[in-house]
């Protein structure tokens, strides 16, 4: 396979995610909250969460409506997924803390 990118994989990442974006009808608040909820109920590691906290910081949600998917999903997912989503959202957010500290640009 030949790529002409160093970073095949983030990009094509990258291009299912604008893909997605650009046929879903959803406003941005609920396309966040909808992705956070099938990132818990797919057990998604902390690097998945990372992604998501601009784009949920620009459509203006809180805390508590993170908080409150969670809740919601608990009765289908699990009490053991949502504990853990929880803590991989705190892990999400200690990293995006370190990279802005140390000035790095989060590649598009």
């Amino acid at each position: 396979m030949s790529t002409a990118s160093e970073t095949p994989v983030l990009d094509t990442l990258a291009a299912m995610t604008v893909d997605s974006l650009e046929r879903c009808g959803l406003p941005p608040d609920m396309l966040i909250l909808t992705r956070i909820a099938a990132l818990a109920a797919s057990d998604a590691p902390p690097i998945s969460y990372v992604a998501h906290i601009d784009p949920a910081l620009r459509a203006g949600l809180t805390a508590e409506q993170l908080q409150d998917v969670l809740v919601a999903i608990a009765p289908i997912v699990g009490t053991a997924r949502v504990m853990t989503a929880a803590g991989n959202i705190s892990t999400a957010l200690g990293i995006a803390i370190a990279v802005a500290d140390a000035g790095i640009e989060p590649r598009a």
